[in-house]
């Protein structure tokens, strides 16, 4: 497995995406907008806002339970996502 880099990024974040790890009921989990489509196309690994690493495997449904750790550190993030400079 690459070593993958911590989330440094405060962009603004799409859809949760799910992991595949065997973390009890499937949650899905915050990742960079950036690198969902690459990690779907590709297999590469991406890193949740909660520090998981997987592979982009499914899109999430409306009502799909998401990764608390995710969510509370998303709605820390500032409204325009930190990308302004």
């Amino acid at each position: 497995m690459a070593e993958s880099e911590p989330v440094t990024s405060t962009q603004t974040l799409e859809q949760p995406h799910t992991s595949d790890a065997d973390t009890g009921s499937e949650l899905f989990h915050y990742v960079r907008k950036a690198k969902i489509a690459e990690s779907a196309v590709m297999g590469t690994m991406v890193q949740a806002l909660c520090g998981e690493v997987f592979p982009v495997t499914r899109v999430p449904k409306p009502g799909s339970p998401v990764c608390p750790r995710c969510k509370e550190l998303y709605e820390l993030l500032p409204p325009d996502g930190g990308s302004s400079e």
